[in-house]
This record gives C-alpha cells, sequence and structure tokens, in this order.
C-alpha cells in the first residue's frame, strides 16, 4: 500500500517545500501550516491546477488513476446506476451491480478465490482482512481462539487504521500512536534484494535465510498462536516499489502452511494490472489465503477496496456461523461498484494488463539505460508500470543521504517546475523507515512506448538536475 501523494508530514518530507495555494482552507489538510495547491481539471493524464500550471500525472496519482482522468465509459457507468438508485443498506439488502463485481473479480483470479467483500480504503480491506483471519480461526473445528497475533515485514505500509497501522511498519506513521497500537503484531525483515542479499549470496540462499527468520519469528511468538503472515508482493511507497525475489513467496508459503497460519497478501498498489498481471501473486507462484485491493480497482473514479477470500476461508464461514462479523456503512457502494465493474471492463477488453507488462519491460530498459550510471542513483526496480528509484550519498557503500537533505523531496519539486511538468511520487526512510530517499514512477495502463520514453527521458532530466544540487 502506499500514503496518498504529498503525504509530506507522514514521509519524513518538510510540507513547507511543496507547492502552495494562497487560498485559505478549512479542510484539514496534510499540513495545517500551508494551503496545497488546488486541482482545476484532469484530463487523460494531465492535471491542470488552479494556478494553470499542468503536470503529466506518470504516477497515476497515488499509484490510482490507472486509466487517467476523464473516461467516457466510467462517467456513463456511474450516471446509469446514479439514475437507478445510489445507495443500499447492506444489512438487509444486495445489489445486482454488487453480484457483478463480485463475479468480475472471482474470475479474474481463474477461480482461485471464492467470494469478495467491497468497501472504501485499502486501510479498511486491511482491517477486514485481519478480522476475518481471526474469524477464520474461530470458525474451524476445532476452533482456535488462542490464534491472535500476526506477524509482518519492517518496511511495510498496510494503511493508517488501527489494525492495518498496528500490522505495518511505517516508522513514521506509527511513531505517535505506537503506545496505544496492537500488541502480538511481529516484524521480520522485507525481502529487499538491494539492501539485504550479501555480497556473494545466491538468491536462493537468501530466500533460505528469510524463510528461517520467519520461522524463527513464528517459535518466538508461539506458532500455534500467529494467524496469519502480512505481506506486499510489490512494497509500495514505503520502499519504492521493490519486488521479492524468485522464490520468496513459495518459501514464505511453505513457513506459513508448516504451522496452519494463513496468507494475507495486500495488493492495494501493487495489484489489478499496476505490475504485469491482474494480480501480483500470479507471478510468484502461490494463491493467498486472503487478499485486499483498492487502488486499480476502480481507477479513482469512485472510493472503492476489497477483500478476496479463498474457498478453505469462504467454506470455513458457510459451514461455521455463515456470517463475517464485520460491516461498514458504505460497503458494497452501488455507485463505486459501478465504475469498478466498468474500469475492470475497460482493462480486459483493450489488454490493457498486457500492455502493462510489455511497455513496462520498455520503461524499465530505459530506467536503468538512463539512470544506472548516476554515482547517487543506488537502485533501479520494479514490475510492469510499478518503478522505484532509490538515491544513496555513495553507490559503493549505498550510504543514504541524510535526511536533512530531503533529496526525494527536491526531486519532485523539480519535476514539478514548469521546465519539466512531471509527477515522480517522493518518499523517504527507505533504508530503516527515518533515512533513505526514493521515487515511484506509476504511468497509466494504456500508455504508449513513445509516452514511455518521453517520461524515461523527463525522469532522466529531472533527477540529473535535482541530484546536481549534492555532488
Amino acid at each position: 500500500m502506499t500514503p496518498a501523494i504529498l503525504d509530506a508530514v507522514a514521509d519524513g518530507l518538510e510540507p513547507s517545500e511543496f507547492p502552495k495555494s494562497k487560498v485559505a482552507s478549512a479542510v484539514i489538510h496534510r499540513s495545517l501550516k500551508s494551503v496545497p495547491l488546488q486541482v482545476a481539471h484532469a484530463e487523460g493524464t494531465k492535471v491542470t491546477f488552479s494556478n494553470g500550471q499542468q503536470i503529466n500525472d506518470t504516477t497515476c496519482g497515488a499509484a490510482v488513476a490507472c486509466l487517467g482522468y476523464q473516461n467516457e465509459r466510467v462517467k456513463r457507468a456511474m450516471i446509469s446506476q446514479i439514475e437507478k438508485f445510489s445507495y443500499c443498506n447492506s444489512m438487509f439488502f444486495g445489489t445486482e451491480i454488487g453480484e457483478e463485481l463480485a463475479e468480475v473479480l472471482v474470475q479474474g483470479t481463474k477461480g482461485e478465490m471464492a467470494k469478495v467483500l467491497v468497501m472504501c480504503s485499502g486501510s479498511e480491506a486491511m482491517d477486514a482482512a485481519m478480522k476475518m483471519a481471526r474469524q477464520y480461526f474461530m470458525e474451524t473445528v476445532p476452533k482456535q481462539p488462542q490464534r491472535t497475533k500476526f506477524i509482518a515485514r519492517h518496511g511495510s505500509y498496510h494503511g493508517t487504521t488501527w489494525g492495518a497501522l498496528s500490522v505495518g511498519g511505517h516508522i513514521a506513521r506509527r511513531e505517535l500512536f505506537e503506545p496505544m497500537l496492537l500488541e502480538g503484531c511481529g516484524k521480520v525483515s522485507a525481502c529487499n534484494e538491494y539492501r539485504g542479499r550479501l555480497e556473494g549470496q545466491s538468491q536462493e540462499e537468501y530466500v533460505k535465510q528469510l524463510a528461517k527468520e520467519l520461522d524463527d519469528k513464528f517459535q518466538e511468538m508461539g506458532p500455534e498462536n500467529v494467524i496469519a503472515f502480512v505481506a506486499e508482493p510489490v512494497v509500495g511507497a514505503a520502499l519504492g516499489a521493490v519486488p521479492a525475489v524468485p522464490g520468496y513467496f513459495k518459501a514464505m508459503r511453505e513457513v506459513c502452511d508448516k504451522y496452519g497460519a494463513l496468507l494475507i497478501l495486500d495488493e492495494v498498489m501493487s495489484g489489478m494490472g499496476r505490475c504485469g498481471s491482474l494480480h501480483a501473486w500470479e507471478q510468484e507462484g502461490v494463491v493467498p489465503d486472503i487478499q485486499t485491493i483498492a487502488k486499480g480497482l476502480g481507477g479513482g473514479f469512485a472510493p472503492i477496496a476489497a477483500i478476496l477470500i479463498n474457498h478453505r476461508i469462504a467454506d470455513a464461514l458457510s459451514h461455521g456461523s455463515g456470517a463475517f462479523s464485520h460491516g461498514h456503512t458504505y460497503q458494497g457502494h452501488p455507485v463505486s461498484c459501478a465504475a469498478a465493474v466498468e474500469v475492470q471492463k475497460i482493462i480486459a477488453e483493450d489488454k490493457l494488463v498486457d500492455n502493462v507488462k510489455e511497455v513496462g519491460a520498455y520503461l524499465g530498459e530505459l530506467l536503468h539505460e538512463y539512470l544506472d550510471v548516476h554515482p547517487h542513483v543506488g537502485n533501479v526496480r520494479g514490475k510492469g508500470l510499478f518503478w522505484g528509484i532509490e538515491f544513496v550519498k555513495d553507490k559503493t557503500t549505498k550510504t543514504p543521504f541524510p535526511k536533512s537533505l530531503a533529496v526525494a523531496n527536491t526531486i519532485f519539486n523539480v519535476g514539478m517546475s514548469s521546465e519539466h511538468g512531471i509527477s515522480l511520487y517522493p518518499g523517504q526512510g527507505t533504508v530503516d523507515g527515518v533515512i533513505g530517499d526514493h521515487v515511484l514512477i506509476a504511468p497509466a495502463y494504456g500508455s504508449t512506448r513513445e509516452e514511455i520514453k518521453v517520461i524515461a527521458e523527463l525522469t532522466r532530466d529531472v533527477i540529473f538536475k535535482a541530484l546536481s544540487q549534492f555532488s
């Protein structure tokens, strides 16, 4: 998952450096010391602000607007649903559009997943996933009430609601609320090849090391007490588009199975086509017990997220209590469901996941070609149209820049200038949650090779210009 773009305070960036509006505001913005620029119009991949400034939104906001802005098909689908009805009390009633979306999502997993619960945000989805996992063990025969703990990873982000924040490893977002967060959420190392794999260590040896670390954590917490292992297939804004090495998730699945624990995969940011397959787990050779999705689900046209559960979980609930002890007023919102159905139809009909895979590989080639030579570019990594660039003070030792220099923030600002007009999503804390800088690139799914080349060239120009200040 990811914090929303321009979340300067939580990402350790200095909010006073971001572009501002002079308009006073009664809104609780991300920073109360200044008012951000206001978006006045957006179409295609272009975003225009109230001061007339325009940028090419090469991050789809926070990797959300996967189809770009102003899609007529999605707009008509939403209006059509509004003209029928715009709200339904899910405590008593269902909707045809909700059933259609669930069917589309289950079919998209080729039947590996069984049922869907739709809500409004990725944070809500993670809380629901945690509660679903707990309830599963209260539906088994015999019940396993002692299972109350989770294991997740350092350098992870799963949301800002209480449960999601507790299981996540985003230090800046946790800090203020640390004394209040849930106990029983253990952490292990992320699968970060650039930072974690030792010199001379093979990928297979690295996977074995991480599998042993997870096994040891189960033993430390009591394997009979652990509900699930939670992870992002590709770590989003917390680390900067870090994919796992081959075989990692198979090894983690084996450890979970060894102790009867569940596997929860957070695909809020990396899923629904972003990484070159509809679901990121399809590339890992595993199927999660529970999966969270959001951003690419509705493309930003309406607030929507969901959890998918596999047959193991669905059967336990169906044969047990027959109900999930959870719910929200706006779950399965009909207008949001209508938007998501149309977005998913467009992605399928236009074969956009195939395009993401193809032009995403091209983007990766160009980024490596343009940036690997720079002395302060430590690592370029990613999958599909989800790429991260990590910056270092010393390339040999991988020493990061001091936090006070706000390197990622500087790159963002240079990109936002009228000279370049490009969005590069900044993040800090890449190394240990406090220090380390990276930016993300997450273009629209329909991007052409020509557009990708322009994005890569602009990214190169912005990074070279911004980093010249620190050489």
